[in-house]
C-alpha cells in the first residue's frame, strides 16, 4: 500500500504543477494515459471509450488492443470488438487512422493527437447457442455489456501504446447512480453528475498489466465482504433471475477459501482476493462458456444460474479454488515469458505442467486433505481424470512442447488435457516426493521452495526450472519430469499409485450406448466423411451382443443418414438412448450392409476402478496417510 500511494501522489504532483504534456512523454516512466469508459451513453450494446496519451513527440504511433491475454492460452483477439475508432487532433478534427492488423491501428500524424474514442462491442452477445464460436473469447475472458449488468474484463475496453508501455493509467467509469459497483483497482475518487443520475469512479493502476490484472463488474450485483483469517474477500454475484444470492453463497466460499489457506499454511500471497461471479441460462445473449479465468488476486467465474444450490456449490470449490491456487503458480513462481507478457506476439512457457497442471491438482487434492470430500471420491477424480487424458487427448504429446506451441495445431487441440494429464503429473511427483523423504516433503513443499527462491518480482529462466527442481530434489523427479513432461512416454499411473498402497480393481458397470470402460466408441474420417466404430466397441456389451466390429461404418441411425454434420447430434441423442427403445442401425462392413433391428438392453462394461490395495505394505499406508492426511489407513 505504501508503494502505491507513493505512485499516486507522484503523479498527482505532476499535473500539479502544471507539467506539459511534451515533458511527460519525454520520460515514459512517468507518463500517464487516461481512459474513460461511459455507461450511460451506451448503443446498441456498445459502450464508448476515450484514451487520451498525452503528447506524443514521434510521427506515428500504434495503438493495440490484446491479442492474446495471460491465463487464456488462445488468439483472444480484442481489437475485433473494436468500432468506430478514431483519432481526434487538438482542434477536434479527424487525423488519419490506418488499421494494422485485427488489433493494432497506427495513427498518422501522432504529435498532434489528443485522444482516441471508440466504441466496444460485447462479446457475450455473439456466443451461439449451444456452444462457443471459435473466434469469440471464452465467457470468462469475455465482456458483457446490457443495462442490469457488465461485465468489465479491462483488456476487452482498453488497450496500450507501443511505446508507452510503461506508462501509468487513470480510469474513469460514469455508470447510472443506481448500480452497484465492484472491483480491486485502487479506487481514488468518486463524485456525482450534477443532477445526482449518475457516479463517476474514478482508478488508478500503475501500469497496463494491472489495468488487465483487475476486472470489475457493475449492475444489479450483491456484493459480500468477509475475512478469511487475514485474507479479505470480496464476492460479486449476478443472478439475472435471482436463483442464488452472495448472502447464501459467503458459507460456501468461506469453508472453501479457509480449507485452502489451511492447505497452502505460510504460502499467504495476497491479502485481498476478489470473485466475481456470473450466473447464466446460456439462453441468447447470454454467456454460453462455463468456467473461470484467473488473474493475480481476482477471478471471473460464469457458472449455470439452473444449478442446485448444492451443485453450484461443487462447481465453485472446483472452479473457483483451481483460481485461487494461481496465487502460487503463476503469481509467485513463473518464467520471464510470464513476468515479461507480450500482449500482441506472446511467447509461451515450457511448463503448463506447473501453472494449470499442478494448479489443478492442489484444487483437487485440498479437498480430500481438509477433510471436504472422503476418499473414495479422491479417487474416483483421479479416475475420471485418467479416462479423459487417454480418450480425449494425444498421450504421447510432449508436455513443454505442446505448452510452447500452445496457440498452433495439433497442440492447440490438446490444451484442455493441461486440467487432466497436468494434475495428474502433478499427483504423481507428489507422490515421488513423499516416498523419497518418509512424507516429509510435497508437491506443495516443493512451490514453497521455489516461491522462496523467486518471487512475484523475479522470474525464472524456462530452460533451466527442470534441472532447478531436480537440483533442490531428488533424480527420480528428473528422471519423471525428462521421461514423461518432457519426453513423450505414456504414464503408467498404477506404478506411482502403487507407492501409496492404491490399485485398479475391474468391475462391471452400467454404461451409456456410446462409451465402454476405455472411453468413446466412435471415431470420425473427415476426410472419407464417415463415423465408425472404433477398437473400444468391443468393451461396451450391448454392441457386443449385436455383433458390431470394429471399423464398421455408421450408415444411419433410425432412419437419419449419418453425416459430419449431424454426427455428433445423433450421437448426443444417443447419449440419451434408454433400454426398452426400438432402434434400427445401417452399417457398412467390408463394402455389405448390415442391419441392426433391435430393442435396447442395459450396456455393460469393465471399468478399472482406484481403490485401496489389501495388499498394500505398512510403508505405502503410510506414505498414503501422509499423501491424504490421513488418520487410518482407509
Amino acid at each position: 500500500m505504501k508503494q502505491f500511494f507513493s505512485v499516486v501522489a507522484l503523479s498527482l504532483l505532476i499535473f500539479s504543477c502544471g507539467a506539459s504534456k511534451d515533458k511527460i512523454a519525454k520520460n515514459v516512466e512517468l507518463s500517464t494515459i487516461h481512459a474513460t469508459i461511459d455507461l450511460t451513453q451506451v448503443v446498441d450494446d456498445k459502450a464508448p471509450v476515450t484514451i487520451n496519451p498525452g503528447r506524443f513527440t514521434s510521427d506515428t504511433a500504434i495503438y493495440r488492443l490484446p491479442r492474446v491475454i495471460q491465463g487464456s492460452y488462445s488468439a483472444d483477439n480484442f481489437g475485433l470488438y473494436i468500432e468506430e475508432l478514431k483519432a481526434i487532433d487538438y482542434n477536434g478534427n479527424a487525423l488519419p487512422v490506418v488499421k494494422i492488423d485485427d488489433n493494432s491501428w497506427q495513427i498518422i500524424n501522432a504529435t498532434q493527437l489528443d485522444k482516441l474514442e471508440y466504441y466496444v462491442n460485447d462479446t457475450f452477445e455473439l456466443e451461439i447457442q449451444g456452444g462457443i464460436k471459435e473466434d469469440v473469447p471464452f465467457s470468462p475472458c469475455g465482456t458483457n455489456i446490457s443495462p442490469d449488468n457488465y461485465v468489465l474484463n479491462l483488456h476487452g475496453f482498453i488497450g496500450y501504446f507501443d511505446t508507452l508501455k510503461s506508462a501509468q493509467y487513470t480510469l474513469d467509469v460514469t455508470a447510472a447512480a443506481n448500480l452497484t459497483r465492484t472491483s480491486a483497482l485502487q479506487n481514488t475518487n468518486v463524485k456525482s453528475s450534477m443532477d445526482g443520475t449518475k457516479i463517476i469512479t474514478s482508478y488508478f493502476a500503475p501500469r497496463y498489466f494491472d489495468i488487465t490484472d483487475n476486472p470489475m463488474m457493475y449492475g444489479d450485483l450483491e456484493v459480500e465482504e468477509f475475512m478469511v483469517g487475514d485474507i479479505k474477500i470480496v464476492l460479486s454475484v449476478y443472478s439475472p433471475n435471482n436463483k442464488h444470492k452472495a448472502s447464501d453463497l459467503k458459507e460456501v466460499v468461506f469453508k472453501m477459501m479457509q480449507a485452502q489457506k489451511h492447505y497452502l499454511g505460510d504460502l499467504n500471497t495476497t491479502a485481498r482476493y476478489d470473485i466475481y461471479l456470473y450466473l447464466t441460462n446460456r439462453g441468447p445473449g447470454e454467456p454460453k462458456g462455463l468456467g473461470a479465468l484467473e488473474h493475480h488476486t481476482s477471478t471471473v467465474a460464469v457458472l449455470r444460474e439452473n444449478a442446485t444450490a448444492e451443485s453450484l456449490a461443487k462447481s465453485i470449490t472446483d472452479v473457483i479454488a483451481h483460481e485461487f491456487f494461481h496465487i502460487v503458480t503463476p503469481l509467485t513462481v513463473h518464467s520471464e515469458d510470464v513476468h515479461y507478457f507480450d500482449y500482441h506476439q506472446p511467447t509461451f512457457s515450457k511448463h503448463l505442467w506447473m501453472y494449470e497442471g499442478v494448479t489443478e491438482y492442489f484444487a483437487q487434492h485440498f479437498q480430500i486433505y481438509e477433510g471436504l470430500i472422503s476418499a473414495e471420491d479422491y479417487y474416483d477424480e483421479i479416475d475420471k481424470q485418467i479416462v479423459y487424458s487417454r480418450s480425449l487427448y494425444d498421450d504421447a504429446m510432449s508436455f513443454t512442447e505442446m505448452s510452447e506451441h500452445v496457440l498452433d495445431e495439433p497442440f492447440k487441440a490438446n490444451y484442455g488435457n493441461v486440467y487432466q494429464k497436468g494434475a495428474l503429473i502433478g499427483m504423481c511427483l507428489d507422490i515421488i516426493l513423499r516416498e523419497e523423504s518418509n512424507g516429509n516433503r510435497s508437491m506443495l513443499s516443493l512451490m514453497k521452495e521455489l516461491s522462496n527462491k523467486y518471487g512475484i518480482h523475479k522470474p525464472f529462466n524456462d530452460e533451466s526450472l527442470i534441472e532447478e527442481i531436480v537440483d533442490m530434489t531428488y533424480p527420480s523427479v528428473g528422471a519423471f519430469l525428462n521421461t514423461y513432461v518432457v519426453g513423450s512416454t505414456p504414464i503408467d499411473y498404477s506404478a506411482f499409485l502403487s507407492k501409496v498402497g492404491l490399485t485398479f480393481k475391474a468391475t462391471k458397470v452400467e454404461t451409456s450406448f456410446i462409451q465402454s470402460g476405455s472411453g468413446v466408441i466412435f471415431e470420425a474420417d473427415p476426410e472419407k466423411e464417415v463415423l465408425f466404430f472404433s477398437e473400444h466397441v468391443l468393451g461396451n456389451t450391448f454392441w457386443e451382443s449385436q455383433g458390431v466390429k470394429e471399423g464398421d461404418i455408421i450408415k444411419s441411425i433410425n432412419g437419419t443418414e449419418v453425416s459430419m454434420q449431424n454426427a455428433r447430434t445423433l450421437i448426443g441423442q444417443m447419449y440419451r438412448w434408454k433400454v426398452g427403445d426400438a432402434i434400427t442401425v445401417n452399417l457398412e462392413r467390408d463394402g455389405q450392409e448390415v442391419i441392426i433391428d433391435t430393442t435396447l438392453e442395459q450396456a455393460y462394461t469393465i471399468s478399472k476402478e482406484l481403490g485401496e490395495d489389501d495388499q498394500a505394505t505398512p510403508a505405502q499406508i503410510e506414505i498414503r496417510k501422509a499423501w491424504l492426511n490421513l488418520s487410518n489407513g482407509s
